[in-house]
């Protein structure tokens, strides 16, 4: 793949693609912890909480069209000594995975990183999902927490790994 990401700051237009991309790794169990497909309603409140000067909500667009989708979020205590650590989520179109993307995508929002004040960069994987694993780690990310069989998935206990990396140039 010859051709580089583009990432642009998501609208309410996109929330449609968003949730389809989501929907569409439920069945695999690799990357979430929802067994049933969410709606676009149902993640109204959840794309409000993005906005573009500390919690971004991305499209990854490649040649013009959606390939995925990357967001920050705020570290699940949301307390405000938590301010400068922030949880990365990507999320590739079926037609895209497997193609090196999301290692551009995790470069390019790690980049944004200091000029949004998110000095701690935090993902949260099953441990299962090797792909994930392997992406993060090439980029520099570190095991911080393992937590094991705390999700349960059609009946089999699964691991959650909390990975981790300071980001360089905050302050």
């Amino acid at each position: 793949m010859t051709d580089a990401v583009v990432l642009r700051h998501a609208t309410l237009d996109d929330l449609p693609v968003i949730v389809d991309i989501y929907n569409s790794t439920i069945p695999s169990r690799m990357v979430t912890a929802d067994t049933e497909p969410v709606s676009v309603r149902d993640r109204l409140d959840w794309f409000h909480a993005h906005n573009p000067e500390r919690r971004p909500l991305w499209i990854a667009e490649l040649g013009g069209a959606v390939c995925g989708w990357a967001g920050l979020q705020d570290f699940f205590y949301r307390r405000p000594a938590y301010h400068a650590t922030a949880e990365v989520s990507i999320y590739l179109h079926e037609a895209f995975r497997g193609k090196g993307l999301g290692k551009q995508i995790l470069a390019k929002v790690m980049a944004e990183c200091p000029r949004l004040g998110v000095d701690t960069l935090l993902a949260f994987v099953f441990g299962h999902n090797e792909p994930s694993l392997r992406l993060f780690s090439g980029l520099g990310f570190e095991k911080w927490a393992h937590l094991p069989g705390i999700a349960e998935l059609d009946g089999i206990k699964r691991d959650l790994v909390i990975l981790g990396r300071k980001m360089q140039g905050c302050r």
